[in-house]
């Protein structure tokens, strides 16, 4: 008896210490019978809420998606079904592009589709392409447009796309028709000028022209910055009232006002997230995806920006739902956000319906639900916490949340459920070993009821779709590796799959591979510089043009490149090492600037703006004519070689310490390079 009481004892210990162990590693609800919980109840019994429009990503805004189009396969397909395919991945409803306006935009330019009144091109860049890939993955994902800059001659010489508004709507206009026409993609909705003062008499002379073109499916989004003035102006003028279908807000902080409730409109957070996407960045997306609509009525939240396909060293290093910044290595990093927005998107689409019974826990966090009004529904809810779930903007003002027990009481046409699908994660900021996305067993509701056992920082989605799925490949995605060390681009390619020459990220001007018919030599086919005139800029575009390539991290390096000034006189051109900025604070970029001028002298500066001269000359050259320039930098010191013979030497360079190779142009000029050859140590 004694001996089996010890046994006893010892199963009994042994089998407490079983489940305190697992409730550490496994999320904990209870079938039926509650625990000593909140209830909250949901819903359709007094009608329905507002309807579903899709959660999204954006690419552009500006270049954001520059390196992604140089994966190789497989693996750049792996990374776009990470992004759209249905039931894989993020599985994205919406994407939204930029429309190239040829200016800085945020981390790069994108050029435009008519960069004069009488030129057309419909396969410039990268977003066609991009798009027909998401299109190709969901024939349902909805596609929208924006401009974040216009080319000059919108602006008639003036930085302001709005005095020829007939003008500008036919430029935005031919994009949409140049879509379907070229690309067989249908844009179902555009915007006005991003981040940028609206228009009224605009907005409805882009209705107007939608309109007489055969557009009238494609919806105005209005005006992609603040909820004011917008709303304000809908509300007092009419012909506005109908010319916009939907106000969108940028970072709203989850919160809308009420002038734009009273418009009756649809409201999106059309711009949102632009945060670090790890597990913190993850919290963010997590909290809003839920408490735009909770707090603020928005019906889509879109992603700035949708995958971050561009250098480090660049502005807003890593604000993508994952990361692609390696195509010569063809590493990526499928990030927390990614599994975030599948909690939604993998078990909704546009044109459910939110139920009216959403809102708040009363320790914290939130809960949504929707419907398909066929007898589907998704219930998803989210307890982030304030640190672990800051965003980049606006200020997050203090909020707690705490451990809780929750009960959920369907009623209505829910009453009748008795399985739910259950997926789960949790951001674990302690041992950083997050679990996301996780497929748990199904939950057994008793009379439409069910409780959850909820802690800090996780996400739950309990749904009848039993269409969940994690995707991924067989075989992980290559190690990272830092950008070779040896690089060279002859540009020899006479049908380049798209008009910029792999890797190179151009931040003020558009650098294009261009076939030199007049020179049947050794550059036929070049890279072209092709603005030559300042476009109607969103950004503080410098004077020169640049265009970057390597690695921010570059101190000594010897860079080789030909050039061919085009502009007599006043031309000129250079190559650069040590280049430490980009994107929108491109004109304050510092580096070390080896210049030839048409006029036959050179000089070699400090800054890209050519104020800070660390030696100038006579070089002897002219336009017209093929020049290889050489610069060679080595810890502190510096030197410059023409046609193979040294033109100076021994200049000091304190800073910068380091930064990419580039080259560029004194103005909006044509200029051609090529033969780009760059060694780093």
């Amino acid at each position: 008896m004694a001996v089996s009481s010890m046994h006893n004892a010892m199963r009994q210990r042994l089998l407490c210490s079983l489940v305190a162990w697992l409730a550490v590693l496994l999320p904990l609800y209870v079938d039926g019978s509650p625990l000593s919980a909140d209830t909250y109840s949901l819903d359709d019994r007094t009608g329905l809420g507002r309807e579903f429009d899709g959660i999204g990503g954006l690419s552009g805004g500006g270049a954001t998606s520059r390196l992604l189009v140089n994966y190789p396969e497989p693996y750049r397909s792996q990374i776009l079904d990470y992004l759209f395919k249905p039931n894989f991945g993020a599985s994205l409803q919406i994407l939204k592009v930029e429309i190239g306006g040829d200016a800085q935009s945020t981390d790069g330019t994108e050029p435009s589709h008519m960069r004069y009144e009488a030129d057309e091109n419909y396969f410039r860049g990268y977003e066609w392409w991009l798009m027909k890939e998401a299109k190709a993955r969901n024939p349902n994902i909805i596609l929208i447009g924006l401009p974040w800059a216009f080319p000059g001659w919108i602006g008639r010489g003036k930085n302001w796309p709005y005095d020829y508004p007939d003008v500008t709507a036919y430029y935005i206009v031919s994009w949409i028709t140049g879509a379907k026409h070229y690309h067989n993609l249908d844009i179902d909705y555009v915007g006005i000028w991003n981040e940028r003062p609206f228009d009224s008499k605009y907005i409805k002379m882009l209705r107007y022209t939608l309109d007489k073109y055969g557009l009238e499916r494609v919806k105005i989004v209005a005006s992609d910055d603040l909820w004011l003035p917008i709303s304000r102006s809908i509300l007092q003028d009419s012909e506005l009232q109908e010319a916009v279908e939907i106000i969108g807000a940028h970072y709203p902080g989850t919160y809308t006002v009420n002038d734009a409730l009273k418009t009756g409109k649809k409201l999106w957070s059309s711009e949102d997230y632009s945060t670090f996407n790890d597990e913190v960045g993850g919290g963010c997306w997590a909290r809003i995806l839920n408490q735009n609509y909770v707090n603020g009525n928005m019906t889509s939240t879109i992603s700035w920006n949708l995958i971050a396909s561009y250098y480090d060293g660049l502005p807003y290093t890593r604000d993508g739902l994952m990361t692609a910044e390696e195509p010569w290595s063809g590493h990526y990093a499928v990030e927390t956000p990614i599994w975030v927005t599948a909690h939604t998107t993998q078990f909704t689409k546009p044109g459910w319906h939110y139920l009216r019974t959403v809102g708040h826990l009363n320790n914290g966090g939130s809960y949504v639900a929707l419907t398909d009004g066929q007898g589907n529904l998704t219930i998803i809810i989210e307890t982030m916490t304030h640190d672990h779930s800051v965003c980049i903007r606006p200020p997050l003002p203090p909020f707690s949340v705490s451990a809780q027990n929750a009960t959920f009481k369907l009623q209505g046409s829910f009453q009748k459920l008795t399985t739910l699908q259950v997926w789960y994660s949790k951001l674990n900021f302690k041992s950083h070993e997050s679990t996301l996305f996780k497929q748990l067993k199904p939950i057994q509701l008793l009379d439409g009821s069910f409780t959850l056992q909820l802690d800090v920082d996780e996400v739950y989605t309990l749904t009848t779709i039993t269409m969940g799925h994690k995707g991924s490949f067989p075989n992980s995605p290559p190690d990272s590796e830092p950008f070779p060390k040896k690089y060279k681009d002859d540009f020899n390619d006479a049908n380049p799959p798209f008009s910029e020459a792999p890797n190179f990220a151009d931040q003020t001007g558009v650098f294009e591979y261009y076939q030199n018919v007049s020179d049947p030599g050794d550059h036929v086919f070049t890279l072209r510089q092709v603005i030559t005139q300042r476009p109607v800029t969103w950004a503080e575009d410098a004077d020169q043009t640049v265009s970057v390539i390597g690695d921010f991290m570059w101190k000594n390096l010897n860079i080789t490149c030909d050039i061919y000034i085009e502009k007599p006189s006043t031309g000129g051109a250079f190559v650069a090492g040590r280049v430490d900025k980009g994107g929108e604070v491109v004109r304050q970029t510092q580096g070390l600037f080896f210049w030839v001028f048409a006029d036959g002298t050179f000089k070699v500066t400090n800054d890209l703006a050519g104020s800070v001269i660390l030696v100038e000359g006579k070089s002897g050259t002219k336009a017209q004519t093929w020049y290889t320039l050489t610069l060679n930098i080595q810890d502190n010191s510096a030197s410059g070689l023409l046609n193979g013979y040294l033109l100076w030497k021994d200049v000091t360079i304190n800073r910068p310490t380091s930064g990419w190779a580039a080259i560029g142009t004194l103005s909006f000029e044509l200029a051609q390079f090529d033969n780009f050859f760059v060694t780093a140590e």
